[in-house]
């Protein structure tokens, strides 16, 4: 099983009470200052824009450290850096003329000193604005830019503000997750001396403890690779499409993000509007180049030259690999929105990721953690599309997956996790939008959950072998199996939201003042039927003889007929599903994995033809994969550079497997009754009345399964719904008494339940 648990930790062992937190009036005070790391802060990409007046002179100690000087917001006499040294602070001297003190606001004092210190009012003024730093310390889960901007922005600075900073977004630090078996032992990090904002100076960095079971190692940037080149290479990548970085941002957004919204996109666009300097350096990369791709569907950018995207992609592989030695949550997008391309899932990064991810503590319950509350969101979005590029990678590249359901707590997703639908109430169009993309990404979660519980059930090596050992009642064994299976798939396809079925009027949004349309739905149908074919693969498979036991003997007719029609009936639906596709869902987003899930439709095809016991049968699947062929190449001329690397790799694979069937023996002819699948006779009617294994029809086609090139176009406009060359000889009915044969069983069945 590979479904969400919730593990809990161990608590650390009470060896001594947890010292007491610094007296009141040091709430403002900063536990640890590092003058690099905090210099750093007023300039890092991933920070805000709040400056220090460049007019005021620094108290003497700062100077002497070339650091900014900001004033505490709990005295009036010291900066923040004296505060926390102890020390005097030059700037309580009244001799020093022209003394104005800095606050975090970078609004300069206009009272001197002295004279305010002196005040009679002084402590009825500081209480006053301590009441007002708290009531702007609630932000909102449902957002406001302002409050969220602000939240990032003073993440390393003094004050009250630091009760609400954040963990993997810091400016100037990186968090490394501090597990149970390191060589810090959980069980006396209580006994540190934590200060207000939950953090406690050691030798190597500093520990943030975030739950009473959860801490973090907190690190400066600074002594990382490539940290000095940030800037600069923030500035070539946005050189290379300048002048049309917010366009390409826009088209981002609106293209990209409703299908995978792994970017807080009010904050992203705030932070650019200030500077792109703001940004790591690899996703503000990520994001252009994958805007790229559509470039022709925007009416401005149309018939402009499109910026080097062989020279963004140098750029993006450089400093990702920087910074993976620094990782924040910027890191993990970076590298999801890469892997997005036709080219980039390759599955060694992905492994990468997933370590990085763990680094961050992306596998852990974080809901009572103390971060802002849409970090908490974001983590979690963060977390699930790992989960994703894992559970698929591990699908298209048949290897063993990095992420267990025993070390995986995250948390189901909520509506709460997706402030940016509460962010856009202005614009009604594109909350809709937003709402759609939020529905699409939980419903992918859930149903890479079932194909987590396939592969783990039918496809590691212990799973094999226990397959294997079975023997002759290996196929038995995988039936007992599927079948939970398959209800909780027939259950997840049921339960779809209206606003993303296929037949939704709902489904596309305009791309542009142009009027082309995207409908990014299209990725989780496909993926749903590459699950469904993934579990009759394994089905089809287990009564294949084995070529090392000659003894075996043949697969039981009689549940090869009932498992050779349901596995029919899925490769029907799925290219039947793939002929009703339409120019608005081809050049939408589609999900990296979905290129070879299109070819697996062919795949099937041909491990069915390669296996049909009759001539006639291997004949029938031989005009079906041609079919199917067909519509692939008419799928790719729509959507030209979005959808043709999609399309096109299914077709060679397909001409590959086509390719080695022809190396197949010829089929001997067998009466109709005895081993056709779907094409009448008494077979049939076994099936209908069989209570051994009736999977039942769940496809996603409400069109005849026997006619591949009957269904139309979703919502209108370009159908591809016409009929294939050399389709004639197909006999239409065929597929029409299956359909009613699938419905028959289902409803018998339901009625024996």
């Amino acid at each position: 099983m590979s479904t969400s648990i919730a593990v809990p930790r161990t608590a650390p062992i009470a060896i001594a009470p947890k010292p007491p937190r610094f007296p009141p009036s040091r709430q403002g005070s900063v536990h640890h200052f590092d003058s690099t790391s905090y210099r750093s802060g007023f300039n890092s990409p991933d920070s805000g824009s709040v400056q220090s007046s460049t007019n005021t002179p620094p108290c003497e100690a700062c100077r002497s450290r070339r650091s900014d000087c900001v004033m505490s917001e709990d005295t009036d006499d010291h900066c923040v850096a004296c505060q926390y040294s102890g020390t005097e602070c030059s700037l309580a001297d009244s001799s020093l003329p022209g003394v104005r003190k800095r606050k975090l606001n970078g609004v300069d004092s206009a009272e001197e000193g002295r004279s305010k210190r002196s005040s009679p009012g002084r402590s009825d003024n500081r209480s006053q604005r301590r009441r007002q730093n708290q009531h702007h310390q609630q932000p909102s889960v449902s957002c406001t830019t302002t409050t969220s901007s602000l939240i990032e922005d003073m993440a390393n600075f003094g004050g009250p503000t630091l009760l609400k900073r954040t963990l993997g977004l810091q400016a100037d630090r990186y968090c490394q997750y501090i597990g149970p078996t390191t060589d810090f032992e959980p069980s006396l990090i209580n006994l540190s001396s934590f200060d207000p904002q939950d953090e406690s100076l050691l030798a190597r960095g500093t520990l943030r403890k975030v739950s009473d079971n959860e801490t973090f190692l907190l690190l400066p940037d600074h002594n990382t690779p490539g940290y000095d080149r940030i800037f600069s290479d923030a500035d070539e990548i946005e050189n290379i499409v300048a002048p049309h970085g917010r366009r390409l941002i826009n088209l981002y957004f609106r293209v990209v993000h409703p299908g995978f919204p792994i970017i807080q996109k009010n904050v992203f666009l705030e932070k650019y509007e200030r500077s792109h300097r703001e940004f790591s350096p690899p996703l503000l990369a990520a994001v252009y180049i994958l805007a790229i791709n559509w470039w022709e569907h925007e009416q401005e950018l149309a018939g402009l030259p499109k910026p080097n995207v062989r020279e963004l992609e140098r750029l993006v592989r450089t400093t990702l690999a920087d910074a993976m030695y620094r990782p924040k949550l910027s890191t993990i997008q970076a590298g999801l929105l890469l892997s997005q391309r036709p080219e980039g899932d390759q599955w060694a990064p992905t492994a990468q990721l997933v370590a990085v991810g763990q680094e961050l503590g992306l596998h852990l319950d974080c809901m009572n953690w103390k971060i802002p509350p849409w970090e908490r969101g974001l983590r979690k979005r963060l977390a699930w599309g790992l989960y994703l590029q894992d559970k698929w990678g591990a699908l298209v590249h048949g290897r063993p997956s990095h992420i267990f359901a025993s070390n995986w707590a995250v948390q189901p997703l909520n509506p709460n996790d997706f402030p940016d639908i509460e962010c856009d109430e202005t614009d009604n169009e594109e909350r809709l939008e937003l709402e759609r993309g939020r529905v699409l990404f939980r419903q992918m979660v859930q149903l890479s959950q079932i194909l987590a519980e396939i592969l783990d059930t039918f496809y590691t090596l212990q799973a094999t072998s226990q397959i294997a050992n079975a023997g002759p009642q290996g196929t038995q064994l995988v039936l007992g199996l599927a079948k939970p299976i398959q209800l909780k798939l027939k259950e997840w396809y049921s339960a779809l939201p209206a606003v993303i079925r296929m037949d939704s009027t709902f489904q596309t949004t305009p791309s542009s003042s142009s009027g082309s349309r995207f409908s990014p739905i299209g990725y989780l149908h496909l993926a749903y039927f590459a699950t469904e074919i993934t579990l009759h693969r394994r089905i089809i498979r287990s009564m294949s003889p084995d070529p090392s036991s000659e003894s075996q003997p043949p697969p039981d007719p009689y549940i090869q007929h009932i498992c050779r029609s349901a596995a029919k009936a899925r490769l029907i639906s799925a290219m039947d599903f793939v002929n009703r596709l339409t120019p608005s869902h081809l050049r939408a987003f589609w999900y990296f994995a979905s290129k070879t899930n299109f070819a697996l439709i062919g795949t099937f095809g041909s491990l069915l033809w390669g296996t049909s016991p009759g001539r006639e049968e291997a004949e029938w699947y031989r005009r079906r994969l041609g079919e199917y062929r067909w519509t692939l190449s008419v799928s790719s001329k729509p959507g030209e550079g979005t959808s043709k690397g999609l399309t096109e790799f299914a077709m060679g694979m397909l001409d590959i497997s086509r390719g080695l069937l022809k190396q197949l023996p010829e089929k001997p002819l067998l009466s109709r009754s005895g081993s056709e699948v779907g094409f009448g006779g008494g077979g049939v009617e076994q099936v209908r009345r069989s209570s051994l294994f009736a999977l039942g029809h769940t496809g996603g086609s409400s069109a005849s399964l026997g006619s591949l090139g009957g269904g139309g176009g979703v919502g209108g406009g370009f159908s591809m719904g016409m009929q294939s060359p050399g389709s004639d000889d197909v006999d239409e009915g065929e597929g029409e008494e299956e359909m009613d044969s699938e419905e028959e069983e289902e409803e018998e069945e339901e009625e024996e339940r």
